[in-house]
């Protein structure tokens, strides 16, 4: 059996395995704190991120139990991840444990329990229909970029400068793009520029810009002649906003097949004045030219040639996704512990991740990396602290409350081993909480590798503080000395 306990939820999980490893059965027992009383998604986060608790394992047999308890604190809503994070950590602290208990590497038991590519599409104890992946050539690729085998001599090397070293892995698998229907309205403009009319609502996540090369790759038009309209009511009826990595899944497709709409409203138009059939014609760089001839209209005057009907300029689509979209990957983090301090600093960061299809590869490196520090925050600094005596709350400022910053990682390669999805047009797998989900088990998976090598110490709580580390190790020191 192993055992693995979360943060701010009280989760405790075992596992049953057989004598090679192979795992049998999992039981979980989840307590979720919601606060003094129900947000929006409170009660949903333990619920939801508990459907994922089996991982990219071969579970056959899995049991949970979600309770939810008021206490005299705030409330609690949604943050990236959504309980997927949580559902990572537990299932991989666990694995982790499971290894050390059997005398096995940590890759090895992964391997030995993946969800094998053939056996895929995939039906998990949880109901949860997993589409496509390989975890395993994730898992190695990560391991071969973080030259996981020169570790212990990476790890000997910090030890005679007076630090413990750890390496630790996270395989995650997260679900997503599951929030419903969303509306896109293609249009073209008076000028022979396109704008999107979209509910989805960026908020820095570039939405302007995917988008934009969506109807890019099937118009030929420069970028810059493609705009985006968001949030505005009197133009967009309907909208999901943003949230679940959904917006590139489900407003992406939608965007799509607007496009495709419009495309052919256009070429109907340009062959009337071209006078040629519809399947003569191709669309390229804001013109419609009859395929092999320089015969063509532009794009300001096929607008001109609607007579006032806006129909004829506007393709409209909407799609939805009860599947969603199932983004996995392996982390890799490798950390330096001082053990005269209990400080954590992390000196390499490794990140695989199979999103299906890579739309814009610099958005998409910038979506992970944000997630990870926001991971990394999770795993060793951030926690809400209450007064034990009169309840107050005592992190309510960023003078107290310690979030990331970027001296807190390393650098972080990232890379990406997709394999496409098969219930999404579009092939990609959402990927705005992945970095969220994958980190905080590999940094404290990597934490409690140093501490177990060192001292034989096989848990921590996140956050993994310097204070909880320093203590962890005094106690060890202070047992071992009687």
């Amino acid at each position: 059996m192993g055992d693995a306990q979360g943060r701010d939820n009280v989760t405790h999980a075992r596992m049953a395995l057989a004598e090679d490893g192979k795992f049998l059965a999992m039981d979980v027992d989840l307590i979720g704190d919601m606060g003094a009383y129900l947000s929006t998604f409170g009660p949903y986060i333990p619920h939801g991120g508990a459907g994922m608790l089996p991982g990219l394992y071969d579970i056959q047999a899995f049991h949970c139990r979600v309770r939810t308890v008021f206490t005299h604190t705030v409330p609690v809503d949604a943050y990236r991840g959504a309980g997927r994070p949580e559902a990572a950590y537990v299932i991989e602290r666990l694995v982790d444990a499971c290894a050390r208990k059997l005398g096995m590497t940590p890759d090895a038991i992964r391997k030995k329990n993946f969800i094998q590519p053939k056996a895929l599409p995939y039906k998990t104890a949880t109901g949860k229909v997993y589409d496509s992946g390989d975890f395993a050539a994730h898992m190695k690729r990560a391991m071969d970029v973080a030259n996981w085998k020169e570790f212990p001599k990476r790890a000997k090397l910090a030890k005679k400068a007076g630090l413990v070293r750890g390496i630790g892995m996270g395989s995650y698998v997260e679900v997503c793009g599951t929030m419903g229907e969303e509306t896109a309205n293609v249009r073209l403009d008076p000028n022979g520029d396109v704008t999107i009319l979209i509910g989805t609502q960026s908020s820095g996540q570039g939405h302007q810009t995917a988008y934009a090369q969506i109807v890019a790759e099937q118009f030929g038009l420069p970028a810059e002649r493609v705009h985006t309209h968001q949030g505005d009511t009197d133009e967009i009826k309907t909208g999901l906003g943003t949230g679940g990595s959904a917006s590139i899944p489900t407003g992406g497709v939608s965007v799509q097949r607007a496009t495709h709409e419009l495309g052919g409203k256009l070429k109907e138009l340009a062959a009337e004045a071209l006078e040629t059939s519809a399947g003569d014609l191709e669309i390229n760089n804001g013109v419609v030219r009859i395929a092999g001839t320089d015969r063509s209209i532009s794009f300001a005057d096929i607008a001109k040639r609607a007579g006032g009907d806006t129909s004829k300029l506007n393709g409209s689509a909407t799609f939805a996704s009860a599947d969603g979209t199932y983004p996995n990957g392996t982390h890799i983090a490798e950390v330096e512990i001082d053990p005269a301090t209990g400080i954590t600093k992390i000196v390499n960061y490794v990140i695989v991740d199979d999103f299906g299809v890579t739309l814009n590869p610099l958005l998409l490196a910038s979506q992970v990396h944000g997630g990870v520090m926001q991971g990394i925050g999770q795993a060793l600094m951030e926690q809400v602290v209450y007064s034990p005596t009169d309840g107050q709350l005592m992190t309510a400022t960023y003078m107290d409350y310690a979030l990331p910053r970027a001296a807190d990682a390393s650098s972080i390669h990232f890379e990406t081993h997709n394999v496409p999805c098969k219930t999404n047009p579009l092939g990609v797998k959402g990927a705005g909480e992945a970095g969220a989900i994958g980190s905080c088990p590999a940094v404290v998976n990597a934490i409690i590798e140093g501490l177990w090598r060192e001292y034989r110490i096989d848990h921590i709580d996140m956050p993994a503080t310097a204070e909880r580390v320093w203590i962890a190790i005094r106690e060890h020191q202070r047992q071992h000395s009687l």
